[in-house]
């Protein structure tokens, strides 16, 4: 979330009794879900915020939106700047900020202000849908990359096997509603899920940083990389550009759009687990994608053409021709007249 829109969404929440996420989006000119991931971003990370479900429900400001936000707690004031995140802030923003916590004593308004660079929410998910729980630990992590202090870590693996190593706590990330520690270990970068930590405990030596780390940079080559192993299969076909926009929400970041062809068409590459499910996904869209790569994939489809030929295809079942199917005829018997 920017900066900018998360203090005008605290403000808005602060002056009104209750918002939906439809006033949100209309007063900060975003996308109504992305209003609503920013309301959800701010109670994740343990502001008093809170939704209201039902019918005339929304969401409120804890204290009836009577809450002084000048004078938040030191822990609600480290959540702010977490919810913040390392997104580049103009110096107005940056002092808007801090005015939000003027009241605290200095050492903890570092803290706070250091827990911006220590945190990545990306709401973006791994292709599931799962009621989102706070992992029990994270908070001690939180702070543990924000203080840069190291931290004995007891850890369970996907396996079920238990192990305790010290690691150095580099900050935190959300991928949709599972939380990541990102951490130096003795074998390089590595990243732990939060839900699988059993204890930490700060051993107080301080944090080794390795030269050059930026947290956004390292999670999206941490997602990109996990990206190309979930989806090792690809498929590539030549799309009319009215369908762009379905392929980019059907398929999200497993899409990539090239510049149109001199036919107009663009290029397209959808990226999954298995070639024959993409090409049955894409069978869809019909002529209007032309699959072009693997051949394997337009061996599939010929397939299923077949089998709904054989399924679909007798007299009865004949649908009448397209509106371009119709164009195309009309124009033939003019050419047809024309010529004879």
């Amino acid at each position: 979330m920017r900066a900018d829109r998360l203090v005008s969404l605290l403000l808005l929440l602060q002056q009104r009794q209750r918002v939906t996420a439809a006033e949100v989006a209309e007063e900060l000119e975003v996308s109504e879900r992305t209003a609503r991931r920013d309301l959800e971003a701010l109670s994740v990370a343990g502001l008093p915020v809170y939704a209201e479900r039902g019918r005339g429900g929304g969401w409120r400001l804890l204290g009836g939106g009577r809450t002084d936000l000048s004078g938040l707690s030191a822990d609600e004031a480290r959540a702010l700047f977490l919810v913040a995140g390392p997104a580049p802030a103009t110096p107005e923003l940056k002092a808007a900020l801090r005015k939000l916590v003027r009241a605290l004593p200095e050492p903890l308004r570092q803290r706070a202000e250091a827990s911006a660079s220590s945190v990545i929410v990306d709401p973006g998910g791994w292709g599931q849908v799962r009621r989102h729980t706070r992992p029990v630990h994270l908070d001690a992590l939180q702070a543990a990359a924000a203080d840069g202090v190291q931290v004995r870590l007891g850890y369970t693996d996907r396996g079920g096997k238990p192990s305790v190593r010290v690691v150095h706590p580099l900050g935190v990330a959300m991928k949709g509603t599972v939380w990541y520690l990102v951490a130096g270990t003795d074998d390089g970068l590595r990243t732990f899920r939060v839900n699988r930590v059993r204890s930490v405990e700060p051993t107080g030596d301080p944090v080794v940083r390795p030269d050059g780390f930026d947290l956004a940079d390292t999670w999206r080559h941490v997602v990109d990389t996990v990206d190309r192993l979930r989806s090792p299969a690809a498929v590539s076909g030549l799309a009319e550009p009215e369908l762009v926009e379905a392929l980019r929400w059907m398929f999200e970041r497993q899409v990539d759009v090239g510049a149109p062809g001199a036919d107009g068409r663009v290029p397209v590459t959808v990226r999954g687990q298995r070639v024959e499910r993409l090409a049955a996904q894409l069978a869809g869209f019909g002529r209007r994608l032309e699959i072009t790569d693997p051949p394997e994939a337009r061996h599939h489809l010929l397939r299923l053409g077949e089998e709904l030929t054989a399924v679909y295809g007798g007299p009865g079942d004949r649908l009448p021709p397209s509106r371009s199917t119709q164009g195309r005829s009309r124009a033939h018997r003019s050419d047809r007249q024309r010529t004879g």
